[in-house]
């Protein structure tokens, strides 16, 4: 029997043999249907995009045609784009949303589907289940009432834009990486030939890894991390590179190695790019719950402020526009600014790294931050939980949750998402259930990878009695 269609943490995803056609035509069908009867937004324009894999431009002529017979207008690229782009594109244009097919960082066995409001921001979860309540099979007008879809070119218009505000936030008038050396890892991914191209028109000296398509990703899953960046980390040193970039499949996430550290954890880059855009801007920082405290400190040490959401890069927006923030973020490598759409972008961010490395090196700011704010090492591990117990799990750890983990007395539990135990001598250990995959996650902040170990060790048999 096949899984419901189900918007979880950032869309739908499956493996293909439930994630097909017929189910994605309607998928297609309730968003035509949602924004007509929800949004008002009859016989307006949809983008669709799709990421390189070999099933996307197929599922997504299927999401142009179910959009057309129900008379919307749809755009599609002449091939496979970052989902930033497409985000905002919609924001640009003015559309009525838009559907991007992508399962981002998983396996070729997998693909999913996405849809993104007319802001370009993340869907929340009141959109999404007003999608779900309409999953229905298409159901067409009268030919006369179609719409059309149109290829158009999403790069070029986002190209200048990225530019001037890359330019902004770095205190220039023009944006100007000449001098700058970047290994770019698209990891064979919707990066290639976009977040390479701009980095090189921005004057940057570009190596390219993987910057083929290949709808296999090598064999690997297109995720950057430390992994599967070994390659990124060794040419960066062979060639003296300022810094490493890689992009995830559909180029939201990023990833950056430096010369000194090879892989920088998401958490100091992260730190380290508030660092830099704090020096010509002002504005708090909006961290997931699983997202280092550096951010705190750095926050503090600018008498600014920081606002902590639950996981999901649809909560960081959320909280961005409420707060009007200065950057956004999150421990998986997501990150979007001030004066771009309010969702990850791992085009522009390659382009605001570069341009804060041709200011100072990357290890340079992060030894400095970590010489004043104090070390900071994280870890996460899983354990298996199918997800119908995930709430039963929860509510049984509220009742067991401890006055000391590992040695160290429990100052106070935040709950935004899952349980966030603040240690007194302030490190911190965070259940929480995984919105992807049946388990839950440990997650673990100390200054030392030892202690961090016995953390999550205390997490884990806090956890594994109750599943």
């Amino acid at each position: 029997m096949e899984t419901p269609i189900s918007f979880g943490t950032d869309g739908w995803r499956a493996t293909l043999d439930e994630f097909t056609a017929p189910r994605v035509r309607i998928v297609g069908q309730a968003v035509a249907d949602y924004l007509r009867e929800v949004e008002g937004r009859e016989g307006d324009t949809v983008a669709v995009s799709y990421d390189a894999r070999e099933t996307s431009r197929g599922f997504a002529e299927d999401l142009c045609r179910v959009l057309a017979a129900n008379g919307f207008d749809a755009i599609v690229p002449e091939r496979d784009t970052p989902t930033p782009l497409l985000a905002w594109t919609i924001a640009d244009r003015d559309l009525a949303g838009g559907l991007m097919v992508t399962a981002s960082h998983n396996p070729p066995e997998y693909n999913g589907v996405k849809f993104i409001p007319a802001d370009g921001a993340p869907a929340l979860p009141e959109v999404t289940e007003e999608i779900e309540a309409r999953l229905a099979d298409p159901a067409p007008l009268p030919e006369s009432e179609h719409g059309a879809v149109r290829e158009v070119d999403f790069v070029d218009p986002y190209t200048d834009c990225v530019f001037d505000l890359v330019a902004e936030r770095s205190g220039s008038e023009e944006l100007d990486l000449s001098g700058v050396s970047v290994v770019y890892d698209a990891m064979h991914g919707s990066g290639r030939g976009v977040t390479d191209r701009l980095l090189a028109e921005a004057g940057a000296d570009v190596e390219r890894l993987r910057c083929e398509r290949d709808p296999g990703f090598g064999g690997s899953s297109p995720e950057p991390n430390a992994d599967h960046l070994a390659d990124l980390a060794a040419t960066v040193r062979e060639r003296d590179a300022d810094l490493g970039v890689a992009n995830d499949g559909d180029a939201d996430r990023i990833a950056v190695v430096t010369p000194e550290r090879g892989f920088l954890d998401e958490n100091l880059f992260f730190a380290a790019l508030y660092d830099h855009l704090l020096e010509t801007a002002s504005g708090p920082a909006i961290r997931t719950v699983s997202t280092t405290f550096l951010i705190d400190r750095v926050a503090d040490a600018h008498g600014e402020d920081v606002v902590e959401t639950p996981v999901g890069f649809k909560w960081v927006a959320d909280a961005m526009a409420e707060h009007d923030a200065l950057v956004g973020g999150e421990e998986s490598g997501g990150f979007s600014v001030r004066g771009h759409v309010r969702e990850k972008d791992g085009v522009l961010v390659a382009l605001l790294a570069a341009a804060a490395a041709a200011e100072r090196p990357f290890d340079d700011r992060v030894d400095d931050l970590l010489a004043e704010f104090g070390e900071i090492h994280q870890g996460k591990v899983s354990v298996d939980c199918p997800d119908a117990e995930k709430a039963r799990v929860l509510a049984d750890l509220e009742a067991e949750l401890p006055d000391a983990v590992a040695g160290q007395s429990v100052d106070d539990v935040v709950t935004a998402d899952g349980f966030k135990i603040l240690l007194d001598d302030g490190s911190w250990l965070l259940v929480r259930p995984s919105g992807t995959e049946p388990k839950m996650r440990v997650y673990a902040e100390a200054d030392s990878d030892a202690r961090v170990d016995e953390l999550l060790d205390a997490g884990r048999s806090l956890v594994e009695p109750l599943v």
